[in-house]
């Protein structure tokens, strides 16, 4: 009988590893016959497990979906990757029922895997928001996620900032991106013929959805490069900051490589650093670097030099009272 069990429950793993077994394959793989597949088969269906059959010489099986979620089966490499996954990468809207997955995949394990998954404890650290992170509508990503896979437009009304009235757009869905703390739409926009990204907390899409499309290629064919070279200021087809410049700086290299995330820092010696480092716009690049609070020398371009000459001016004139201009108490 343990032996039947154990045998169920590694034809169950296989099921679940692929979209479709050949019944030789499942034979060969837990070293019995064509006809003990069957009859296993057949136990995992009184089960409830949905367990489709393809005629044909062979035969074929698959594990299709059912109206209910049935008992699933990890190997311990899948357990320990769930927990970490749950542990580190969820959503802040969604982290109470992350830990409410993680809770139950923990009651359920036998003691060996408890202890490896409470000795991976793990504590995702996020930076402090502008803004308190918004409400994930799961529903939402339901509603957009079935638009995309089906390749049908939305009409949707969005708001750019919260402050400012929502704006009717035409789009074609291509992907969801979860960046940072929030989620995000990329899609065609119908209206301006372009790519666009959109705060799905900031939209609302109208239904019907509107007609089938053709999916159009994201420039450069990769999302995670297109989207992180959107948010950069770039065209999104590579990961190059759009103003990228070289300095010298009076400090330690060992103490500047920390604050330059995807830059270059060479010591120049014991108290001296290069740094060519990237921005979305040359203030904002110059501003950066003024951050170090030690003397730096522009090497390059000319673009950057006149940056810190800009700024240079407008922190002098903040600097000056004008006439006429200080405020004081009423009265």
């Amino acid at each position: 009988m343990q032996k039947t069990s154990s045998r169920l429950l590694a034809l169950l793993s296989l099921l679940q590893a692929r979209p479709e077994w050949g019944g030789d394959d499942l034979a060969e793989r837990l070293e019995v016959t064509v006809r003990t597949v069957r009859r296993d088969v057949d136990r995992l269906r009184a089960l409830g497990y949905p367990v489709a059959t393809d005629k044909g010489p062979g035969g074929g099986y698959r594990l299709r979906p059912g109206s209910q979620l049935p008992p699933l089966l990890f190997d311990d490499e899948q357990v320990i990757a769930l927990a970490i996954a749950l542990q580190s990468t969820a959503h802040p809207a969604i982290a109470q029922d992350a830990d409410r997955a993680l809770a139950t995949i923990r009651n359920v394990l036998p003691p060996r895997l408890r202890q490896r998954i409470d000795a991976l404890h793990v504590t995702t650290v996020r930076p402090p928001e502008p803004e308190a992170s918004p409400t994930l509508a799961l529903d939402l990503l339901t509603t957009v996620s079935t638009a995309i896979q089906r390749h049908e437009e939305l009409r949707l009304d969005y708001t750019p900032q919260t402050e400012t009235a929502p704006q009717r757009r035409r789009v074609e869905p291509h992907h969801l991106v979860a960046w940072r703390s929030h989620w995000y739409l990329l899609a065609w926009d119908l209206d301006r013929d372009d790519w666009r990204t959109f705060r799905t907390d900031r939209m609302t899409p109208r239904t019907p959805t509107g007609p089938r499309f053709s999916p159009r290629r994201v420039p450069g064919g990769d999302i995670s490069t297109f989207i992180t070279s959107r948010f950069r200021g770039s065209d999104g087809t590579d990961l190059a900051w759009p103003c990228q410049g070289e300095v010298t700086l009076d400090l330690p290299a060992a103490e500047v490589i920390p604050h330059i995330a995807d830059g270059i820092v060479e010591p120049l010696g014991p108290t001296r650093c290069r740094i060519i480092t990237g921005s979305w716009s040359w203030t904002a690049l110059a501003a950066g670097l003024g951050r170090f609070d030690a003397d730096l020398r522009v090497i390059g371009p000319p673009a950057l030099r006149q940056a810190c000459a800009t700024l240079a001016r407008r922190y002098a004139d903040a600097t000056t009272t004008e006439p006429g201009r200080l405020d004081t108490p009423d009265g």
